[in-house]
């Protein structure tokens, strides 16, 4: 993949250096990142990684705009419905950070398309899969490669309190029916994650139908997550 540049650090990024530091700001301009997702979790971590100063960012969601994403999904409005949600976001993230190298790929994760998206190319793989069974496929692959810094969203709908949003390992998650869906098909299959990771998660009990959903929790969700990898970084 082409070198990142990291001659200069423009002039969008002067805050984040003066909390950061330039060293750090310079090691992120050079951080490769995958994310699975871009939904009203996964988009909001896009957003939040390229106006912090991300290198590189790749997103894959093989959805389309829905009028009903337009509560809570950076994506969508009442112009972009019905285009393919990654194409608009990466379109949306040039226009914030023209120097960060971003590419769109309109296309489900499976496990039986999984070598097709070379995570090994990429410092950073962040999962916001609402699929139970391409979320635990995607754990297991990306887990398996040491170079891969990883983490994952859980379940989150039928929540309303953002300030109830948590990070832990992912065998300590509590109250949440996603993580605990992922732990029984692991522990039904005998295949486990190669090693720990971080999840983020909410504490607060479940309300409301099963597909309601909030902006402030699924954006605080997205956040976090990017929070926790430009943190690592």
């Amino acid at each position: 993949m082409a070198e990142l540049a990291t001659e200069m650090i423009t002039e969008d990024l002067q805050r984040a250096q003066l909390l950061y530091g330039t060293e750090k700001i310079e090691r992120l301009a050079r951080t490769r990142a995958l994310l699975f997702g871009v939904g009203g979790v996964g988009s909001w971590c896009a957003e939040a990684l390229v106006r912090s100063g991300l290198g590189a960012l790749t997103m894959v969601d093989a959805d389309v705009v829905d009028v009903t994403n337009i509560n809570r999904q950076c994506p969508a409005t009442s112009l972009t419905v019905g285009l393919p949600k990654a194409q608009v976001m990466a379109e949306r993230l040039k226009t914030i950070r023209p120097e960060c190298e971003i590419n769109a790929i309109q296309a489900f994760y499976t496990a039986e398309n999984q070598q097709k998206f070379h995570l090994e190319d990429y410092d950073i793989v962040i999962d916001a899969i609402d699929s139970v069974a391409s979320k635990a496929a995607l754990i297991l692959q990306a887990t398996s490669i040491p170079s891969v810094a990883f983490y994952s969203s859980m379940g989150a709908a039928r929540r309303i309190d953002p300030t109830m949003v948590r990070h832990t390992e992912f065998w300590k998650v509590k109250g949440c029916p996603l993580a605990r869906a992922l732990r029984d098909k692991f522990k039904r299959e005998a295949t486990f994650p190669r090693r720990k990771f971080q999840c983020v998660y909410s504490e607060e009990p479940l309300s409301g139908s099963p597909k309601g959903t909030s902006m402030p929790v699924t954006a605080t969700f997205g956040l976090t997550l990017a929070s926790l990898a430009i943190n690592q970084i």
